[in-house]
C-alpha cells in the first residue's frame, strides 16, 4: 500500500511540475520563434520628381585658328591652356618671302605713280600746243593747216587716254600691294576670340604648306567660364517630362567624378529633334547650359544629371523598401488579407469586371453595347492600374495590408496619393533572419 501511494505521489509531483513549466516554456518558445520585423517610417516633406542621365561636357564652340599663308613658324607664344584675348599674338610664320613682295610691289606702286606724272606733263604740252595752233588758226587758217591742226587734237587725246591708263595701273599696282600687305599681315597668327587654348598643333620650326590645305594650328573655346554645354541623352518617355521642366526652367544639378562632393547647377536650353536609336532604344540629345568660373569642368567629362521635372510641398511618402516587400509566409498574413497573396482578389475583381460587361450588353440594344464597351475598359483600367500597391504593418502579431495609391518616387521615398498611412506609421520592409 505505501508503495502505491509513493508511486502515485511521485506522479503528481512529476504532472504538477510539467504544469507548472508548460506555460512558461511555451512562453519561451512562442517569443524565440516570434519574427523580427524589420520597418520604416511613412515621412511627411517636399518632394522632387527626378529623372537621371548621363551627358558630356562641351564648350559651347570651338574655333578652328588655321594658317593662311606658307611657310616655317619662326614665333610661338601661347600654349595649352593659356588664356588668351581677342587679337592677341599666338604664332608667326616667317614673313621673309612675303616682306619681299611688299617691297616689289610698293616699288611697281611708286613706278606707276612717277608715270602718271610724266604723262601729266606730256598732255600739258598737248594741251599748250593744241591751243597755240587754234589761236594761230584764228588769226588767218594759212598759218595752220587743217591735218596739222588735226594731229594736235589727236595728240591731247592720246596723252588724256595715257593719262587714264596711267591713273588706272596705279589702282592695279595699290591692289596687288595691298595683296601683299595682307599675305604679310596674315604671317602674324591671332587669336579672333577671347578664350582658352584647348589644342596646339604646331611647334617652333615646323612648316606649313597651306596651298593644298589649311592646317589647324589651335583650337581656342571662347567663354570657358561663363558657359558650357553638357550634352545629354534622355529617353523617349521621359521627353514629355523634360519639355515640361523646360517650360518651367526648372533646375538641373549633376555631379563629375572629378569632384564627386560638389554639385552643379545648370539649366535646359535646348531639347534637340534629332534622334539616335541603339538597339531598339530611342534617345534624343538635352542641351544643358552652366556656368564655370572656377574652370572646375574641363571639356569631355561625364556627368551625371538629374533632371528635376515636377515637386510637390508637405506631402506623405513612403519607403521604396516598403513597397518592394512581398511576404513570404502565408501564415504570418491575417486571413481577410491572404487573397492578396494567392491571387484570389485579382480574379474576383477581373470576374466582376467581365460580369458587368455581360449585364452592360443584354441591357438595351447597339447604345447599351457601347455602354458595356466604356464599363470593360474602365474595368481593364482599374484592374491593370500600375499605381495602386499594398504596404504591410504588423497588428496582433499578424502583417495586415494598406491599399495605397502612389505617386512618383525618387531613389528613397515614394510619394502617397490616397490610403490609410499616416506620418510616423511603421512599415514591414523585411524580415531579420
Amino acid at each position: 500500500m505505501s508503495f502505491l501511494v509513493k508511486t502515485v505521489v511521485i506522479l503528481l509531483v512529476i504532472v504538477g511540475l510539467g504544469w507548472a513549466t508548460y506555460q512558461p516554456a511555451m512562453t519561451y518558445f512562442r517569443e524565440r520563434n516570434k519574427p523580427t520585423w524589420e520597418t520604416a517610417k511613412v515621412i511627411r516633406g517636399d518632394a522632387k520628381r527626378i529623372i537621371n542621365s548621363t551627358g558630356k561636357i562641351e564648350p559651347v564652340l570651338k574655333v578652328s585658328i588655321g594658317a593662311f599663308v606658307s611657310g616655317p613658324i619662326v614665333e610661338l607664344h601661347v600654349d595649352f591652356n593659356d588664356e588668351v584675348t581677342e587679337g592677341q599674338l599666338l604664332a608667326k610664320v616667317d614673313p621673309l618671302l612675303y616682306q619681299a613682295a611688299v617691297d616689289r610691289d610698293q616699288a611697281s606702286l611708286t613706278t606707276r605713280e612717277a608715270e602718271v606724272v610724266r604723262v601729266e606733263a606730256q598732255l600739258l604740252l598737248a594741251k599748250n600746243n593744241l591751243e597755240r595752233g587754234l589761236r594761230l588758226r584764228e588769226k588767218d587758217e594759212r598759218y595752220l593747216s587743217d591735218r596739222e591742226l588735226d594731229g594736235l587734237k589727236a595728240e591731247f587725246a592720246a596723252q588724256e587716254a595715257l593719262l587714264k591708263v596711267a591713273k588706272a595701273s596705279i589702282l592695279q599696282a595699290q591692289a596687288q600691294l595691298n595683296n601683299s600687305q595682307t599675305n604679310l599681315n596674315y604671317c602674324d597668327i591671332r587669336s579672333p576670340v577671347n578664350g582658352v587654348v584647348l589644342a596646339r598643333k604646331i611647334d617652333p620650326g615646323q612648316t606649313l604648306a597651306s596651298q593644298f590645305q589649311t592646317p589647324e594650328l589651335f583650337v581656342v573655346a571662347p567663354d570657358l567660364r561663363k558657359k558650357l554645354h553638357v550634352f545629354a541623352t534622355v529617353d523617349e518617355s521621359d521627353i514629355g517630362l523634360i519639355r515640361r521642366a523646360y517650360d518651367e526652367q526648372l533646375p538641373v544639378s549633376f555631379t563629375v567624378d572629378a569632384y564627386p562632393g560638389d554639385k552643379f547647377v545648370g539649366r535646359i536650353e535646348q531639347i534637340r529633334y534629332e534622334a539616335t536609336e541603339l538597339q531598339n532604344v530611342i534617345t534624343y540629345p538635352v542641351v544643358v547650359a552652366t556656368e564655370n568660373p572656377e574652370l572646375k569642368l574641363l571639356p569631355s567629362m561625364t556627368a551625371q544629371l538629374s533632371f528635376e521635372v515636377s515637386s510637390v510641398e508637405n506631402v506623405l511618402q513612403i519607403p521604396n523598401t516598403a513597397l518592394r516587400y512581398y511576404p513570404e509566409n502565408i501564415a504570418l498574413v491575417r486571413e481577410a488579407d491572404r487573397k492578396l497573396l494567392d491571387g484570389s482578389q485579382w480574379n474576383r475583381d477581373a470576374k466582376g469586371e467581365s460580369e458587368a460587361v455581360v449585364e452592360a450588353e443584354e441591357k438595351v440594344g447597339d447604345e447599351a453595347a457601347g455602354n458595356a464597351d466604356e464599363v470593360a475598359t474602365d474595368g481593364a483600367d482599374k484592374v491593370k492600374t500600375s499605381n495602386v500597391r499594398h504596404v504591410w504593418i504588423v497588428k496582433d502579431n499578424q502583417l495586415q495590408a494598406i491599399e495605397v495609391k502612389i505617386g512618383f518616387s525618387d531613389s528613397r521615398y515614394t510619394v502617397v496619393e490616397s490610403g490609410e498611412v499616416t506620418e510616423g506609421m511603421e512599415l514591414v520592409t523585411g524580415v531579420k533572419k
